[in-house]
């Protein structure tokens, strides 16, 4: 895979997310192919970390989990109407992907002072972009945030509701990408 190049002011988030994406190694062929569309995507197109990126563009997100690892943490997402992890576009702010995820994280679950489980992703998944806007996919980049003991999560803006699930109890509106992140962070833990 080739490399990006640094711009004058340093490492931007595009050349962040290029590395971070090259050094992962991916837990299976499916997520190594993802991985490699992401990574292509991020070579081609100048824009592939903001908002406005298209065809496609990358975000970041995060799923909570409480520090003993026996429940995992979920927003009723307002505009998509299933429980989610907690995600969504890279700001400029924002140095890397794992500082992405884990500021939405932290803004949607109400939790300050999450941490991240890891430095590098969890797994990959492309879904549709609901943010309109001519975006056909984002290119979700997804990490595990650990909650501290005794943490009470508040909804914002982006959720109806956010609620502490047990692993294998998941609720009916969810989907695929959400179990089999949930079942990975699960395996990680």
């Amino acid at each position: 895979m080739s490399r990006l190049p640094h711009d004058a002011s340093g490492m931007t988030a595009q050349v962040s997310a290029h590395e971070a994406l090259v050094s992962w190694t991916p837990p299976s062929v499916q997520q190594e192919r993802l991985r490699d569309d992401f990574v292509r995507c991020l070579e081609s197109h100048r824009d592939s970390c903001d908002r406005s990126g298209r065809p496609d563009h990358l975000t970041a997100s995060a799923l909570v989990i409480d520090g003993e690892g026996t429940r995992v943490l979920l927003g009723l997402h307002r505009k998509v109407g299933r429980w989610l992890q907690f995600g969504g576009h890279i700001e400029s702010g924002d140095r890397s992907l794992a500082d992405a995820a884990l500021r939405e994280a932290c803004e949607e679950s109400g939790i300050a002072d999450l941490t991240l489980l890891t430095d590098g992703p969890a797994r990959l998944d492309r879904h549709r972009a609901p943010c309109g806007g001519g975006a056909r996919y984002h290119l979700d980049v997804q990490f595990v945030a650990v909650s501290p003991a005794g943490a009470e999560p508040t909804a914002s803006a982006e959720s109806l509701e956010v609620a502490w699930f047990l692993p294998d109890a998941l609720p009916q509106h969810t989907d695929d990408a959400v179990r089999a992140l949930v079942a990975h962070a699960v395996r990680l833990r």
